[in-house]
């Protein structure tokens, strides 16, 4: 099993870029939709179309790109022991910090669908620079294993 893996590793690095690039817009566009959202009312037309919104980018590319990035990454961590290596250690958790997020924002999205959110538009300005400043760190470290 492994050297097949290995034999198309490409495609397996291929796909998990991929599947980075997906996660990573909607985690820049899900606290955009916030902002906006919380310009609107339960109720209001606008604001069930805004939970539209949000549930479909979760459900549809968010999540299935987050289970992709995960498999993915860890085949490929597997495939080279990176286990010990300490740029990727930083990395694993880095992306922690990602998914975290990811799963702030889902439960975000599951108040604005319940009509509970309490955080005004500035709260999700705030988020939304967050995964800019974890992606930008992962790829350093990714490009440039410095430790």
């Amino acid at each position: 099993m492994k050297e097949f893996l290995f034999d198309h590793y490409m495609t397996i690095k291929s796909l998990h870029v991929i599947a980075v690039i997906a996660w990573m817009s909607g985690m820049f566009y899900l606290p955009r939709l916030f902002v906006y959202h919380t310009e609107t009312k339960p109720g209001m037309p606008e604001y069930e179309r805004f939970c539209r919104m949000e549930r479909k980018l979760l459900k549809i590319i968010m999540t299935p790109a987050v289970t992709l990035v995960w498999t993915l990454g860890l085949t490929m961590a597997w495939l080279n022991n990176f286990w010990e290596m300490h740029w990727f250690q930083a990395k694993l958790g880095l992306v922690a910090a990602m998914t975290w997020t990811h799963i702030s924002y889902a439960i975000w999205a599951g108040d604005f669908a319940r009509g509970r959110n309490t955080h005004p538009a500035l709260f999700f300005r705030i988020w939304n620079e967050v995964p800019t400043i974890l992606m930008i760190l992962i790829v350093i470290l990714v490009i440039t294993k410095p430790i």
